[in-house]
C-alpha cells in the first residue's frame, strides 16, 4: 500500500506540474483578433502598430484582418477570426451599424468585443475607446478666443463630418460651446462629409454669405485642408483661422506652410494599446473604468497643434 501510495502521489504532482504547464502555455498561446477599417490609411496603421505591439508585450498571440473599407469583408472577416478560435476581438468598424452579426458570434463563443473608434451600432461590445472628441472641439474653440479674445458677436463657421460619424459630431458641439459661451455666433454649420472636394466648395459658399468670417473649424482634417484652399484663394489666410481635426500628415505641412492655423491630434497608435490592455482586463475578468459607464465609452486623449508644437502631433 505505501508503495502504490508512493507512486499515486508522484503520478499526481507530474499531472499537476503538467497542468501548470498547460495553462501558462495556453495563456501565451491566446490569440487576440484586430479586424481593422482600411490599413491603406495612415490612421489605422499606427492603430494596428499599437494594438499588435501591445497584444504581444501583454503575451499574446496576434491575427489581423484588414476589412479594406467593406462591410461585407467586416463581418466575414470578424467571423472568421472567432471561427479560428481567437480569444477576444478588437474590431474597428466600416460601418457600426452592421456589427450586430459580429457581436452576436462573439457571444455565442463567449470572447469579448472592444470597438476601437468609429461606433459600436449599437450593440453590446464589452467597451469602445474613442478620443475625447468633445473635450478636442473645446480646445480648438479655446485656441479662437486666445487668439482673438472674447467674441463680440463676430462670426465662426463649422463644417461637419457626415451625419453617421456620430463622435466626429461631438467634436464640433465641444467648438460650438466654447465658442458660444464666449461671445462669437456660428453662422453655419454645414457637412462636408469628410472630403477635401466638399471642405473646399462649402468654404468657398460661406465665406461668400460672410465676408467678415473670422475662423472655421472641420471635424477633419480632409475638410480643413479644402477649407484652407478656399480661404487663400480669396485672399483671406491673415484673417480667417482654419482649424481641423486629426493631425494629417496634410494638415501638419498646411500648418507648417501657414495656411492652416491648427488641428487637434489624436493618437491612434496610444489608442491601438489601450485596446488590446482592455482586451487583457477583459480576458483576466478585471473590472474596467469608463469615462461614460452607460455607452461603456473610454476617452483617449488629444492635443492642440499649431506652429509652435508641430513636432509633438506623432507622440
Amino acid at each position: 500500500m505505501m508503495k502504490t501510495t508512493g507512486a499515486l502521489a508522484i503520478v499526481a504532482l507530474v499531472l499537476a506540474t503538467a497542468g501548470c504547464g498547460d495553462s501558462k502555455s495556453s495563456s501565451q498561446q491566446q490569440i487576440i483578433g484586430f479586424s481593422v477599417y482600411d490599413m491603406k490609411y495612415e490612421f489605422f496603421q499606427m492603430m494596428e502598430k499599437g494594438t499588435r505591439e501591445r497584444a504581444k508585450e501583454l503575451g499574446y498571440g496576434y491575427q489581423l484582418h484588414d476589412q479594406k473599407s467593406d462591410e461585407l469583408q467586416m463581418v466575414s472577416g470578424c467571423k472568421s477570426l472567432i471561427n479560428q478560435g481567437a480569444a477576444a476581438l478588437i474590431v474597428s468598424p466600416i460601418k457600426p451599424d452592421a456589427l450586430g452579426a459580429v457581436v452576436d458570434a462573439a457571444q455565442k463563443a463567449e470572447i469579448p468585443v472592444v470597438i476601437n473608434d468609429i461606433g459600436g451600432g449599437g450593440t453590446p461590445y464589452h467597451a469602445i475607446i474613442i478620443s475625447d472628441n468633445f473635450g478636442g472641439g473645446k480646445l480648438a474653440g479655446q485656441y479662437v478666443v486666445d487668439k482673438l479674445g472674447v467674441g463680440n458677436g463676430r462670426n465662426v463657421a463649422i463644417l461637419k463630418c457626415e451625419p453617421s460619424a456620430i463622435y466626429a459630431i461631438r467634436r464640433g458641439e465641444g467648438f460650438k460651446a466654447l465658442m458660444t459661451s464666449n461671445g462669437y455666433t456660428v453662422v453655419a454649420e454645414l457637412s462636408a462629409h469628410s472630403k477635401t472636394e466638399e471642405g473646399y466648395a462649402k468654404m468657398k459658399n460661406v465665406l461668400a454669405g460672410t465676408p467678415d468670417l473670422v475662423a472655421v473649424f472641420c471635424e477633419n482634417d480632409p475638410m480643413a485642408v479644402g477649407a484652407a484652399q478656399a480661404v487663400a484663394e480669396a485672399g483671406k489666410t491673415a484673417q480667417v483661422l482654419v482649424i481641423g481635426f486629426n493631425a494629417d500628415g496634410v494638415a501638419i505641412e498646411s500648418i507648417r506652410a501657414g495656411t492652416m492655423a491648427a488641428t487637434v491630434a489624436q493618437f491612434p497608435e496610444q489608442m491601438g494599446r489601450i485596446s488590446a490592455e482592455l482586451t487583457d482586463k477583459l480576458l483576466k475578468k478585471q473590472p474596467l473604468q469608463f469615462d461614460d459607464v452607460s455607452q461603456r465609452e473610454i476617452f483617449a486623449p488629444v492635443k492642440l497643434i499649431t506652429q509652435e508644437n508641430l513636432s509633438e502631433a506623432s507622440k
